[in-house]
């Protein structure tokens, strides 16, 4: 699996309104064969920023993804949007999904 971790700081007048500006670019990612996950998070920290995760289920995927025109087109609008170059994380592991944390479980 390909995983990706990207940290994106927001432009401050666009920060409530970045996943909206940003859903039709998550859709087509999210339906793209060979995505795994796509899930935003907001900091809880710095309401400015926001972290991307995704994984794919192997490096073609990713090419394709990468190559596709929605991503191109989801640059063009981030680029607008975001007041620093986001930061990334991009590695392959093995598996194709998340695993169960093994040292904690819900009590009975």
């Amino acid at each position: 699996m390909i995983f990706i971790a990207v940290k994106f700081t927001v432009r401050p007048e666009y920060s409530d309104s970045w996943l909206e500006r940003t859903a039709a670019f998550t859709a087509a990612t999210r339906a793209e064969e060979g995505n795994l996950f796509y899930d935003w998070s907001r900091s809880v920290d710095d309401p400015n920023q926001f972290v991307l995760l995704e994984g794919f289920a192997s490096q073609e995927a990713g090419a394709a993804h990468v190559n596709s025109d929605h991503f191109k087109a989801g640059m063009e609008t981030m680029s607008e949007l975001i007041a620093a170059t986001p930061e990334i994380i991009h590695i392959e592991i093995p598996g194709s999904s998340w695993s169960e944390m093994g040292e904690l479980s819900p009590k009975a």
